[in-house]
């Protein structure tokens, strides 16, 4: 039993290295002091691990425990084959943008922080100009793009954004790519991450935008490429 035990404990410390390899690699940027890191066991699962790191005194330190999370319906995706509606998160590196909610913003967050009315709206129409961008808009959405998503949610009471397709914007490469609440330890999201309420707040109040933080998702094996 205590081999049987010794060996579950080798295969659980295997799947951990890639994140503590590239966590301790040199990272993107040597300006990055914060990683986000979001993986799953493969491409097409749902259920995710989230990880924080945090560089101080030159080493790369974890922030807090692992926390569980949730991605895409249909898993990941790499940045070529992801598309507009295909219900997958965009594997890779991002940078991290604004915090925002329909809620308040939370004490101890130094995020920039938008709130969010009835008439936000995060355009996913494809044909438009305003594709994959934040719009305050008070007439009628329905008039002016052929789809969109209202901000003004409760899976958005608190949120951030992860800058996928923004510089430059690619129609149809996907849009409205945020962390945010999940409605349950068993559901999806249609390409975000997402987690607990309380989760999400500590990992929103964690950020710190002088420290340049990323946040680096996919499949472990995947993200293992990453390392230098």
């Amino acid at each position: 039993m205590q081999a049987k035990n010794d060996c579950m404990e080798e295969n659980r410390r295997s799947e951990e290295r890639p994140i503590e390899h590239f966590a301790v690699s040199s990272g993107p940027d040597k300006e990055v002091k914060q990683i986000i890191v979001v993986t799953t066991p493969d491409w097409k699962s749902r259920q995710a691990r989230l990880q924080a790191f945090e560089k101080a005194g030159g080493k790369w330190l974890s922030a807090f425990s692992p926390m569980p999370a949730v991605v895409g319906k249909n898993g990941f995706a790499l940045l070529e084959d992801k598309k507009e509606g295909d219900y997958k998160s965009p594997a890779g590196i991002y940078k991290i943008g604004t915090a925002f909610g329909t809620a308040v913003k939370p004490g101890g967050v130094t995020l920039p922080y938008r709130p969010v009315t009835r008439q936000d709206y995060w355009v996913d129409d494809k044909t438009s100009p305003d594709y994959n961008t934040w719009v305050h808009y008070g007439g009628d959405p329905k008039k002016r793009w052929k789809s969109f998503e209202r901000l003004a949610i409760p899976l958005y009471k608190y949120a951030l954004v992860i800058r996928y397709n923004d510089n430059p914007v690619v129609p149809g490469k996907g849009s409205a790519i945020f962390m945010h609440i999940w409605r349950s330890p068993q559901s999806y999201t249609a390409g975000c991450v997402a987690l607990s309420e309380s989760n999400l707040l500590a990992v929103l109040r964690w950020l710190d935008p002088k420290k340049e933080p990323v946040i680096v998702q996919g499949p472990a094996a995947y993200l293992a490429s990453y390392i230098k």
